[in-house]
């Protein structure tokens, strides 16, 4: 069933609209007339990096409601059909009284200029809703994507610790039930089938299957497919393109699956970083780690492994480790799938060997087997919320000291995520000594010839990417516990 309304509940009341851009913001929408000019939402960085523009989605998940806090500046109108859109406007309850987040923010002094406060709220707002026991690295996690320059982040962390005892449940929760049921019937009604709808000429579509999105590329074999939005849009905020068609991946059922089948995990390509997080790092604790240091909350609430991996950076954080413990990607296209290693996918910078019509539709990563041992190093400047400087991912089998079998992988260091081969055969079938590492990290100059730009140097990287293999030797031999000087200091350049 077809439909070029956008439906969506706007706080409680349940709204409709037709004729918007497809790639119009919800920022735009908001603080325009068509969102009735709601200008607590603020515009700071337009990428999805400073958390003033933070908005809460509500969504079913199964038979309950789930709030999440998101960057509206790159959230595109059209993928908030079928959704719960909460601004700060709507905070304040039905009698007057504030918030409970918001008489935190006032009891403790939490704002001075007040720019970036409407955003903290709302982060704030969606730790509120959360069934997690508040401590000090959750609301740490949860305000990292929020940036404030004059009031200092211990007020507004004395704010959150204390919300809770001033109310523990809102007018969000009594109109759960209702929500809930106004949610499912739209579901019920085709709310949530496939929505073509023209805005200026363009188009924008989501399909609910892989068959409708494989037809749909069929058809229009260059359009843009939009998953969490966190690379397309900035391509629209700061490079100003014009897409069309847009094709939207977020209600496509078999993307959105993520289960663990025989001895792998298959993780759908439209999977939320948050959403797969917790199953990573139950198998992977180093490779979870990375996935939380993965931007910020509300971009780990939009963003996807799939879209991170068929985008092609560089220095994404999703391929290394993918790489690195033999991962392979499933391709989909209305002729049918292949499957691939995910190192053979990386062709160039900026290409990737996916044919047109065709889309990403899953990435199968094998659980942990015996004798193997995994680790990850990130290297930037700021430890949370920030492009790596370069990536180090390492995993080696041993048998009585002997390297068995290994796989290195880095991103940062070549136009594409690479393996390092030469290295891997300098310590393979050899003692896992001091004596190899060092033969390996000679290696490693064969295998990358890295740039220099405003992250690192290209002499900064390559020393690094040598001290992250030492790193991991004293990791795998002298225990991890041992190596925190080391990290700290790799850490902090």
């Amino acid at each position: 069933m077809a439909q070029d309304y956008i439906w969506m509940l706007r706080g409680t009341d349940l709204v409709g609209f037709r004729g918007l851009a497809p790639t119009m913001t919800v920022l735009q929408f908001l603080r325009g007339p068509e969102g009735g000019y709601c200008i607590g939402t603020k515009e700071g960085c337009a990428e999805g990096d400073c958390g003033a523009c933070t908005v809460i989605l509500g969504e079913l998940d199964g038979d309950r409601l789930r709030y999440r806090a998101v960057n509206s500046c790159i959230q595109f109108v059209p993928t908030l059909d079928g959704r719960q859109l909460i601004t700060v406007e709507d905070l304040k309850a039905p009698d007057g009284r504030l918030h409970p987040v918001q008489q935190a923010m006032v009891e403790t002094h939490g704002s001075q200029c007040g720019f970036c406060t409407p955003g903290f709220v709302m982060s704030l707002f969606a730790l509120f809703h959360d069934d997690k026991l508040l401590d000090r690295a959750g609301i740490d996690d949860a305000l990292a994507g929020n940036l404030c320059r004059c009031t200092g982040y211990g007020p507004i962390i004395a704010a959150a610790a204390r919300m809770r005892e001033i109310g523990a449940r809102d007018q969000f929760d009594e109109a759960a039930p209702r929500t809930i049921e106004t949610l499912r019937r739209r579901r019920e009604e085709g709310t949530l089938q496939l929505v073509g709808m023209g805005a200026d000429d363009r188009r924008y579509f989501a399909p609910t299957t892989a068959d409708e999105l494989a037809e749909l590329l069929r058809e229009h074999p260059s359009a843009c497919l939009l998953a969490g939005g966190t690379d397309v849009g900035l391509w629209v905020t700061k490079q100003h393109r014009r897409l069309d068609p847009v094709i939207y991946l977020g209600r496509v059922r078999e993307l959105l699956r993520l289960q663990v089948v025989d001895d792998q995990i298959e993780i759908g390509a439209a999977v939320t970083y948050t959403d797969l997080h917790e199953l990573i790092a139950r198998h992977y604790p180093d490779f979870g780690e990375l996935i939380r240091r993965l931007g910020s909350s509300q971009i780990r609430n939009a963003g996807t492994m799939g879209g991170n991996v068929a985008n092609g950076s560089p220095i994404g954080d999703s391929p290394p480790p993918l790489i690195a413990l033999g991962a392979t990607l499933v391709l989909r296209s209305a002729a049918g799938r292949r499957e691939m290693p995910l190192e053979h996918y990386f062709i160039a910078y900026g290409k990737q060997d996916r044919r047109p019509g065709e889309f990403v539709e899953l990435i199968r990563l094998p659980l942990p087997q015996a004798g193997w041992q995994f680790r990850c190093y990130k290297i930037s400047k700021r430890f949370d919320q920030d492009i790596t400087a370069a990536l180090g991912t390492f995993n080696i089998k041993l048998a009585n000291g002997i390297v068995e079998d290994v796989r290195i992988a880095f991103g940062g260091m070549a136009p594409t995520p690479k393996r390092a081969l030469a290295c891997e055969a300098a310590l393979k079938g050899k003692p896992w000594t001091r004596a190899t590492v060092a033969e390996g990290q000679l290696a490693l100059r064969q295998d990358y010839t890295p740039i220099t730009d405003m992250r690192a140097s290209k002499d900064y990287r390559s020393l690094v990417a040598e001290k992250l293999l030492l790193k991991f030797f004293l990791a795998t031999t002298e225990g991890d516990a041992n190596t925190s000087v080391l990290e700290r200091r790799l850490a902090h350049g």
